[in-house]
């Protein structure tokens, strides 16, 4: 089992002291948030790229994923992850998430990281039917696809509750739309848990698919709010023995963004925890 953490929950941190921290927890693969403080693929110069290299390299850390969902950087006072989602009602600001992707995924070639995740369509707004939808965020995708697949990088789409594929049956309906080997999903645990549907039970459907995991705790009460693995109702014993018996090697990365006061004390509980729960279960 290969644990990763995401630098978004270090987000009151610059890049080289998070990675710092995060390799001093005892994990040996990060997820790059493609976003500020840490690595905006619109200000990136080439010698940042290299210090970023260089700096992954210094402390031994493997990229296990780029987070492209957030885009902070945007500074859109709806919410500051979802927005401008790939169905924005005006072409101009949705281009804005189109053009972020494909420097995202440039990014990711360049570091060498398998991929890039990106939000589910955004919002459905008023008056435009799930069909419209999925036409928009196909035409806004397609050319972000072509990038990957020339890249050889994966695209991984990471179903959200409250967003245009919150399920997974929406997943498949939205992706069958595209025939590319380079589109994949980025399974979140915990957001599976929150539509209600049982992530052991998903694991071995979505395997062909499923290219890396987010993981993290959510109550008994379903609320989308990221918890430390344990400190909540997922039994993440079946989880942990579905994504073995799926034959998954990839990374798992551990999102805890609502812990930036604290990120080091929620990082390291939640290893301790992953590795305790797969050394119960053989793995």
């Amino acid at each position: 089992m290969k644990l990763a953490y995401s630098t978004n929950a270090y987000m009151r941190f610059p890049f080289e002291e998070a990675v710092s921290r995060i390799a001093r927890l005892g994990y040996t693969g990060l997820e790059l948030l493609a976003d500020v403080p840490h690595a905006w693929p619109m200000n990136l110069l080439p010698g940042d790229v290299e210090h970023i290299r260089e700096i992954l390299n210094r402390h031994g850390m493997a990229i296990s994923n780029i987070n492209a969902f957030m885009m902070r950087g945007v500074n859109d006072r709806r919410q500051p992850y979802w927005y401008p989602s790939w169905i924005e009602p005006d072409p101009n600001y949705r281009a804005i998430r189109r053009e972020h992707t494909k420097r995202a995924l440039k990014l990711a070639a360049e570091l060498g990281a398998p991929g890039i995740q990106t939000e589910p369509g955004g919002p459905l707004p008023p008056g435009m039917s799930r069909r419209h939808a999925y036409r928009i965020f196909y035409d806004e995708l397609m050319p972000c696809v072509e990038v990957a697949e020339k890249l050889g990088v994966h695209l991984l789409i990471e179903p959200e509750p409250g967003l245009l594929i919150e399920r997974f049956e929406q997943f498949l309906e939205f992706t069958s739309m595209i025939d590319s080997p380079a589109v994949g999903l980025n399974f979140d645990i915990g957001h599976a848990f929150c539509v209600g549907q049982s992530p052991e039970v998903w694991i071995s459907t979505m395997a062909p698919l499923t290219r890396h995991y987010h993981i993290e705790d959510i109550s008994a009460q379903r609320v989308h709010h990221h918890l430390i693995p344990g400190e909540g109702a997922i039994d993440f014993a079946a989880v942990l023995k579905a994504i073995r018996d799926s034959h998954y090697s990839g990374w798992i990365t551990v999102e805890l963004y609502p812990y930036i006061d604290d990120p080091d004390a929620a990082g390291q509980k939640a290893l301790r925890y992953l590795q305790s729960v797969a050394q119960s279960i053989g793995n």
